[in-house]
């Protein structure tokens, strides 16, 4: 191109004609690439985890915000104060800020899915250290040291009486004395949150909302963020005997409870506990295939899962935006060289430069086959992560969706970005309200360069094929080529983000930065423009269907079973009851009736219907939602 240019600089015409239209040539062509996507409908067909529509921290906004984005898990337990939390008087140790004790009310947060919602899973943890918080009354003073502004002293163990070192750094001139702010907390005291909450004479919080529990947080590194209770970190055989004590303590008050650990911090430690050496009978083992066997170990004795999702944190190291925009193949890419590796390379139990393939999800899942045998019904699981990318809400979109889009094909179990950044809400919306429940297979031709992410329904007469152009700068020319799917020829919904700005967008279901289009499906292919950095949705049903697209998402509303025989059932897990169904014929033409209904959430229809495709209408409160039914 430089060399065009220079050419076009020319004053003589006859010289400048040819080299213009070669440079014309290859602008267009840097411009928009064309990918080739298969989609086979029947081919890998995985059901989605509805919990990788997750996030950290509390809830800020109003609850209807939540419900219009379609947040499905919320990791409520704030991460590294969690291992300090005393439940009984609500108080947590501040491990980042001198110590502190301050008021952490996990109770209030929980008051608020349990009373407001009805889909979203709530995260907390079992305390393993073994001290936590007793009092707020020997707080360091950080008001009158400095108006309680950041500096690099923040981590000095201040609480409970220490002197300040005025240098700075992470080490107090004298530590506090612990014993002042904080008590100790065996597992018993741990997993008594669960009578608090959910027995006879506790909260009365309904637990099924309530499934998923950390086993504390980053214990792998307690030395350096609890060093105040933990100077030294324990072994990993310790820390094993910590957790499988608690474990079963936890499993045997609340047996359906999905307990999520280790919470491994870093790439690093995922493979390395501290500089341990875990070698068992002249075996080394990188640390999480050692948690995988002790915790296989004790269910060959005892019968008893100790672990349901296997889950980690991962803060992913760049070179380049470029880099970024592959991230997503960390997780089961058995071909990605991953530009942080690390601790991989340390993974045989010496160092080994040349290993820099993690595929850490993939990892597990054969740890876990290798110990546990087949299906074993444990899970993977991503409780804290961040793009890494702060400042492009277009870029940070669309790593986002890569991953969301990866964990769907995968089946992990659930993801919760601890960062959230602006154009996430965007993709969390798109992907939760209009995913189906089942991914099946896509592929493209230039994966690097363009993903595909295909869900359809249990009935297979719906789908959802979503494109995400990881280019940085060219649009990209798509064919999406249909198999075990066939559509009638005619235009489809199209709902697309891109170029998003700088401030947040999404405010609801219905405002938000959503473009809507069409595109025209031909003999089962259509071809569609992704502008760069881009996310597109495309939204098909088969013939037997109408264009018309339902405005529910299949977690609120569920029509079991469709198609049906004699009748179905119409069923609300949303919170307000069904007052009124309608239902209409292809033609707009409203057949029947339901209405005059009395508090339910389950209503039964369909009885007297001819066989044939029909819309119903649903008015829950002061809300229509609309989904289609077929009768055989």
């Amino acid at each position: 191109m430089k060399k065009n240019n220079t050419l076009m600089e020319r004053n003589t015409t006859k010289l400048f004609s040819i080299p213009l239209l070669l440079f014309s040539i290859l602008t267009i062509a840097s411009q928009a690439q064309t990918v080739t996507i298969s989609v086979n409908a029947s081919l890998n067909k995985r059901k989605i985890s509805p919990y990788i529509y997750g996030r950290n921290n509390n809830f800020d906004k109003p609850i209807q915000f939540y419900k219009d984005a379609g947040l499905r898990f919320a990791r409520l337990n704030n991460g590294n104060n969690a291992t300090g939390y005393n439940w009984t008087n609500r108080l947590s140790v501040s491990p980042d800020w001198y110590n502190n004790v301050y008021l952490n009310d996990w109770d209030a947060s929980a008051k608020i899915i349990n009373d407001n919602f009805s889909n979203i899973q709530g995260m907390f943890a079992f305390q393993l250290l073994g001290r936590v918080a007793s009092n707020g009354q020997h707080n360091f003073d950080d008001w009158s040291y400095n108006k309680s502004k950041f500096w690099d002293g923040v981590g000095q163990n201040l609480a409970g009486g220490g002197t300040i070192n005025t240098a700075g750094g992470s080490k107090a001139l004298v530590d506090g004395d612990i014993n002042l702010f904080s008590k100790p907390w065996p597992a018993d005291s741990s997993v008594a949150i669960l009578d608090y909450w959910f027995g006879p004479k506790g909260k009365g919080f309904n637990k099924t909302k309530f499934q998923y529990w950390n086993m504390d947080n980053e214990p792998d590194i307690w030395n350096g963020t609890h060093d105040w209770a933990m100077p030294n970190l324990i072994s990993a055989s310790a820390f094993m005997d910590r957790y499988i004590e608690l474990a079963k303590k936890a499993k045997a008050k609340y047996p359906e409870i999905k307990l999520c650990g280790p919470i491994s911090t870093s790439e690093w430690q995922f493979y390395n506990w501290s500089n341990e050496n875990i070698t068992i009978n002249g075996v080394h083992y990188s640390f999480m295939e050692y948690f995988i066997k002790r915790l296989s170990d004790e269910y060959k004795v005892t019968g008893i899962k100790l672990v349901d999702v296997v889950d980690i944190h991962h803060y992913p190291h760049y070179k380049s935006d470029k880099d970024a925009l592959q991230s997503q193949r960390y997780f089961f890419d058995t071909q990605y060289d991953y530009p942080g590796a690390n601790g991989v390379k340390a993974s045989t139990g010496s160092w080994d430069a040349t290993l820099s393939k993690e595929y850490v999800f993939k990892r597990i899942n054969d740890w876990l086959t290798k110990h546990f045998g087949a299906n074993h019904g444990i899970t993977t699981g991503l409780s804290e992560w961040a793009t890494m990318t702060p400042g492009n809400p277009s870029l940070e979109s669309v790593i986002y969706a890569s991953h969301l889009g990866t964990f769907a094909n995968n089946g992990v179990e659930f993801f919760s970005p601890w960062t959230w950044t602006t154009g996430m809400w965007e993709i969390l919306h798109l992907f939760s309200r209009y995913s189906r429940d089942f991914s099946v297979s896509s592929t493209s031709s230039v994966e690097d360069t363009t993903s595909a992410y295909t869900s359809i329904n249990d009935s297979g007469d719906s789908m959802t094929v979503i494109l995400v152009n990881k280019s940085l700068n060219t649009a990209q020319t798509a064919t999406v080529n249909l198999s075990n799917f066939p559509l009638t020829n005619g235009s489809f919904k199209t709902l697309q983000l891109s170029s998003l700005p700088a401030t947040e967008t999404f405010v609801s279901h219905t405002q938000n930065a959503l473009k809507q289009n069409t595109v025209t499906v031909n003999s089962n292919s259509f071809t569609i423009t992704l502008p760069k950095l881009s996310t597109t949705a495309v939204i098909l049903a088969r013939p037997t269907l109408t264009a018309i697209e339902p405005d529910v998402d299949d977690s609120d509303l569920k029509i079991s079973p469709n198609p049906f025989a004699g009748s179905c059932k119409v069923i609300s897990n949303i919170e307000d009851k069904i007052s009124k169904i309608s239902i209409y014929d292809m033609n707009g033409q409203q057949i029947e009736v339901v209405q005059n209904i009395s508090n339910s959430n389950e209503i039964t229809i369909g009885a007297s219907l001819k066989s044939g495709a029909y819309v119903i209408q649903i008015v829950e409160g002061d809300k229509i939602k609309t989904s289609r039914v077929i009768k055989k």
